[in-house]
């Protein structure tokens, strides 16, 4: 059997105990153990180009899920911001030593909390001369340090004309070179994923060979593409 774990959902950071299977898993932990098990909070946000808004919004969520007893927070795709265009997208960017990773692992250390940043705009290491970034997907631990960087392999590109859908994240996105271990957690062992990469199934497989007990794929998907893809429980 898996880790067994409780989740928090936010933005408004309600638990999930209603849903029959994880009561079933309350009531097998409940049996198996005196012990509560491990809490993991879910947050979704609607981010925009502002980014002190956007951290401003994830932070209080991180603030609420940690005084819910959460000890992993997970934040979607696009936490950071979501820009306009292309070259606002661009020119927001930064490297994993920049501004934006010090205040999350600052908070981090501060909440004594794990984070799941699930899609930063990385620029990529030969920024001065090609101007493209990565799509990263970081994971802290409550000491503050990077534990894994996760750089999205799979890119969105997509034509639908008859939904006024036109995206090609590789025109300005570069592809991860590889794949990373699943990472050891308070929740379990995390293996890393980003979006349109559940779409290929041989990640998921290629994690879980490797001891993966849950995959990630936060997600920023539009409204047309979004509901091709998920199905809400």
């Amino acid at each position: 059997m898996g880790p067994m774990f409780r989740y928090i959902l936010g933005s408004s950071v309600k638990y999930l105990a209603s849903l029959p299977a994880l009561r079933h898993h309350h009531m097998l932990q409940n049996r198996m153990s005196t012990s509560p098990p491990p809490v993991a909070a879910v947050c979704q946000v609607t981010a925009s180009p502002d980014k002190e808004a956007n951290f401003s919004a994830c932070k209080q969520l991180l603030e609420e899920a940690r005084q819910q007893g959460a000890c992993m927070v997970f934040l979607p795709e696009g936490f950071d911001y979501i820009g306009s265009s292309r070259e606002e997208t661009l020119s927001l960017s930064e490297t994993l030593r920049g501004d934006m990773i010090s205040r999350y692992a600052q908070l981090a250390r501060k909440l004594e909390v794990w984070l799941s940043l699930g899609g930063f705009h990385e620029r990529g290491h030969d920024w001065e001369s090609d101007r493209r970034i990565y799509n990263s997907h970081i994971i802290i631990n409550n000491k503050g340090d990077i534990m894994s960087v996760y750089r999205k392999s799979h890119l969105f590109d997509v034509e639908l004309p008859e939904k006024g859908v036109s995206l090609k994240e590789s025109a300005f996105t570069i592809p991860g070179a590889s794949l990373v271990p699943p990472v050891q957690t308070p929740i379990g062992k995390v293996g890393l994923g980003v979006c349109y990469d559940l779409r290929f199934p041989e990640l998921s497989l290629a994690l879980q060979r490797h001891g993966a007990d849950i995959l990630t794929y936060p997600s920023a998907f539009t409204v047309a593409t979004g509901a091709a893809h998920w199905e809400v429980g």
